[in-house]
């Protein structure tokens, strides 16, 4: 059945390619196996990732943008990372209202995807998701930040380009900036320039820049773009095809990617061994006990933490679910 899904979405399937990023996302085993087939498919997709405070029009970004890609004749994929329902625990506004009118375009598949209470705002399963997208044939992924600040630097591990949006009215968004966001932007864009102060935010940006150490040798833009009217947008893209073939002539692009696996690969083990700790707490009767010593301050956590790490017999039987 793997290989058949797996042999549906590389031929362009979008029921087999929704399908897949589900079994992602409930953490299905049998992903495994479609993931392990697509994967030497993989690496021909340009991700961007936009990112920045709430309010500043990143989906509307999104929408224009892949309006301006689908113009260019090339394919989209989007995914929209959205704060977790606490009633269904999917993605609490769906997929987005704005990006409505791709949704009859083959061309264009969008994707909801809940944060389901990671910290960064930006889950883990993304990662594998954009190479489910890329497998599938989109030329570019767009994958859009839940919007929550500073804590946004998880999508330094997803994309090969990141947009930080900001906009004039945003008081604190030069304190952002200082506060850690500035580290992981290659392109800025002052949205809603119309408005007063868009100008003067651009400078702003613009000095910050110049006192930054900028050593790795590329100068991040600063753009001025108008969503909802659709100006500044075919310059956007145009700012991050200059970047990407700066990191092609630099080496820069496969250090990145090669970067995502590994931290693919290690996030998962973390997450995956996490799971099945939990869900060994109602199981295993010896680490039951554990616990309780532990709430009862019989058992010190810190040292019984470390002495569960240290015996191999004992984490092996946690995360197997032995005896």
């Amino acid at each position: 059945m793997t290989n058949d899904l797996a042999d549906r979405v590389l031929g362009g399937e979008l029921r087999a390619l929704s399908r897949t990023l589900t079994m992602l996302e409930r953490g299905n085993p049998e992903a495994g196996g479609v993931m392990k087939r697509l994967d030497p498919q993989t690496g021909r997709s340009y991700t961007v990732g936009i990112t920045g405070p709430p309010g500043v029009g990143k989906s509307t970004l999104v929408d224009r943008l892949a309006e301006h890609l689908r113009s260019q004749g090339l394919t989209v994929g989007i995914l929209a990372v959205d704060p977790t329902s606490p009633f269904t625990g999917g993605a609490l506004l769906g997929d987005r209202i704005r990006m409505q009118r791709h949704y009859l375009d083959d061309g264009v598949f969008i994707r909801s995807v809940a944060t389901r209470g990671q910290s960064g705002g930006l889950p883990r399963i993304v990662k594998s998701m954009v190479r489910a997208l890329d497998a599938a044939g989109k030329d570019v992924i767009l994958v859009e930040t839940v919007g929550v600040g500073q804590t946004e630097l998880g999508i330094m591990g997803v994309a090969d380009s990141v947009v930080v949006a900001m906009t004039p009215e945003s008081g604190d968004s030069i304190q952002t900036l200082k506060a850690g966001v500035m580290e992981i932007a290659d392109l800025y864009v002052i949205n809603k320039a119309d408005r007063d102060g868009a100008n003067q935010l651009a400078g702003a940006v613009t000095a910050m820049l110049q006192m930054a150490d900028l050593s790795g040798g590329w100068n991040p833009q600063v753009l001025l773009t108008q969503a909802y009217a659709n100006v500044g947008i075919s310059e956007l893209w145009d700012g991050i095809g200059a970047h990407r073939d700066f990191l092609t002539d630099t080496g820069g692009l496969q250090a990145r990617r090669s970067e995502r696996r590994r931290s693919e690969f290690l996030e998962t083990v973390q997450e995956e061994l996490h799971r099945r700790l939990i869900k060994r707490l109602g199981e295993d009767t010896k680490l039951h006990t554990l616990l309780e010593n532990i709430e009862g301050k019989s058992a010190e956590p810190y040292g019984e933490a470390m002495r569960l790490l240290d015996d191999d017999v004992d984490l092996a039987r946690v995360v197997s679910g032995g005896c």
